[in-house]
């Protein structure tokens, strides 16, 4: 790990240790926007506050930008290479019905090369339809766009005669061939007409960089509907589509996370806890970077960042307040998961996810019960057969269900096993977050669901058990005490005796018997339950703990560390 400026909590007060600057690739982070399937045949941008937009490319380890051009339009679109349609307002490869514009991907290119992006711009000035061009490292003119490479050979041949001057007073007699499109090029044209500026091409080996031109202030950038500071990356390394990537300080990408992760309304210092996990999350999340060459995607999958539409003065300040502070463990960053609420109990990762971490260790949450939360408590019931239907249908090899029940808990009280029973005897067992996801179905013209990892099912026969009291039942004497004149005694595994009225007899587990019409699963909570409960979190903010003390609750033995 990087080194850090670590922020130490003490009761009263936050002392600040300064050590040596972290790398700019800390500090800067890339964001996956549209990717894979999702990859644009054509992106738009278009400034919001500022104007213009610097061209380049983003250094791979640093992030640093490196400029090669600039462009003073406020709306553009970065397109495939090759021949673009423009229909209503929308890009096509093939043509439409109907093409509003229509922009050739064969140009006419000089076989003069410039040291400079203005020299180049300089030289396309002379030419109707003329461009600059930064093609492997070189800058190129290029004149014209056609749709066939034959039309651009004939329009080559027209300029044999053609005298053109460069910004130093030279005279240069033309000289230039076709250029054909390329499967990492991206060319760059006013928005929703055939007017081209730029085309990028580097084999695949950089890919084209724009930083928009705050003039003076924070760039903001209208894409795709979405407000967005920051710039963008457009990679065609393999060709095909493009993956657009946003590149974008950590402190201002939390900005875009906080208000569609959390509730721009809540407490500040809810806020401020969000904003550290998010943070962490973000720069200890790597799974895309192998892939698609960036840290972090804006989805689910990740963490939601939407830009800046539903920022608020106090999810900013929430960023702000907490800038560069992350959550670290034993000097690295720790995974930082949470839900939106854990229904009265976190779990420990181990019995969620297999792998047991340290900091993320199952509790009871006192502080979700002290607020009203919507949807807690929930409620589902599938019939035999609908069980039957979504277990098959998701590969499990188990006939029709007759049984289902929860066979073993978690210390905490949260689900750690679950039975299934079919019509010969044969039993499915599902266990960690399984336990949960095994049930989401749309197969019945509804969504169905279990919505956490705290819940109990009623309709199955519970499996074996004892019963105790009045209809409770446990499912094992391993782990039961009982009330001595010594105190608390644990009962020595299952051969335990009890006295009755015919005298002493050995307790016997029963075995119930499961519903004819299917099971009830009840539950409370949303979520996984790993990590911080965002409800727990508001709850602890409403009773006056500050944004250290909620997440030293929900993840044991972390540090509260500074990055810059």
């Amino acid at each position: 790990m990087k080194k850090l400026l670590r922020v130490i909590c003490l009761c009263f007060f936050t002392a600040v240790i300064l050590t040596a600057g972290a790398f700019a690739s800390e500090n800067t982070l890339k964001v996956g926007l549209y990717y894979g399937s999702s990859a644009l045949f054509s992106a738009n941008l278009q400034n919001y506050q500022g104007s213009g937009y610097e061209l380049g490319w983003f250094d791979e380890e640093s992030r640093e930008f490196y400029y090669v051009g600039y462009l003073t339009e406020e709306k553009i679109s970065m397109t495939v290479d090759g021949n673009i349609y423009i229909s209503g307002g929308s890009y096509y490869a093939d043509p439409p019905a109907a093409a509003d514009a229509e922009v050739g991907g064969y140009h006419v290119q000089l076989d003069d090369a410039f040291e400079t992006f203005e020299e180049a711009r300089y030289a396309a000035d002379q030419f109707s339809g003329a461009f600059p061009a930064y093609i492997n490292g070189t800058y190129r003119v290029r004149v014209g766009d056609y749709l066939t490479r034959a039309e651009a050979e004939i329009a080559a041949a027209t300029y044999e005669t053609y005298t053109w001057y460069d910004m130093y007073g030279g005279v240069h007699e033309f000289s230039g061939a076709a250029a054909a499109p390329s499967a990492t090029g991206v060319t760059i044209t006013v928005t929703t007409t055939d007017q081209v500026l730029f085309e990028f091409d580097c084999s695949g080996a950089r890919s084209l960089g724009i930083m928009p031109d705050g003039r003076g202030q924070e760039a903001v950038t209208w894409f795709k509907g979405y407000k967005w500071y920051g710039g963008f990356e457009y990679r065609r390394s393999t060709g095909g589509s493009i993956n657009v990537i946003n590149v974008v300080d950590i402190d201002d990408y939390v900005k875009g996370v906080l208000p569609y992760e959390m509730a721009p309304e809540w407490p500040l210092e809810a806020l401020k806890a969000q904003a550290v996990c998010a943070r962490t999350y973000a720069l200890w999340q790597s799974k895309h970077y192998a892939s698609y060459k960036f840290d972090v995607c804006n989805t689910t999958d990740c963490q939601v960042y939407y830009g800046l539409n539903q920022a608020s003065p106090l999810t900013d300040r929430a960023a702000e307040e907490t800038a560069g502070v992350v959550i670290t463990y034993d000097g690295a960053y720790a995974e930082t998961y949470y839900c939106s609420s854990n229904g009265g109990a976190s779990e420990s990762s181990g019995n969620v996810w297999i792998t047991d971490l340290p900091y993320l260790v199952g509790k009871e949450d006192p502080y979700e019960g002290t607020i009203s939360i919507p949807g807690y408590r929930w409620s589902v019931s599938y019939t035999w057969d609908q069980l039957t239907r979504v277990l098959q249908s998701k590969g499990y090899s188990i006939g029709s269900v007759r049984d289902a029940y929860v066979s073993r808990t978690t210390p905490t009280g949260n689900v750690a096993e679950i039975t299934f029973v079919d019509d010969s005897g044969d039993a499915l067992r599902v266990t960690g977050e399984t336990c949960r996801t095994v049930f989401y179905t749309t197969l019945f013209g509804e969504t169905k669901s279990v919505r956490s990892m705290r819940f109990f099912i009623t309709g199955g026969s519970g499996g074996s058990g004892v019963a105790v009291n009045e209809g409770g039942t446990l499912p094992g004497l391993d782990g039961v005490y009982a009330v001595t004149g010594g105190g608390l005694a644990q009962l020595p595994g299952d051969d335990v005796y009890v006295v009755t009225s015919g005298g002493v007899s050995r307790l016997e587990p029963e075995q119930g018997s499961a519903s004819a019409g299917g099971i009830t699963i009840t539950g409370t909570g949303l979520g996984h339950n790993v990590g911080m409960s965002q409800y727990g979190a508001r709850a602890m903010a409403e009773l006056g703990y500050t944004y250290e003390d909620i997440l030293y609750f929900y993840f044991t033995g972390i540090e509260l560390e500074r990055i810059r």
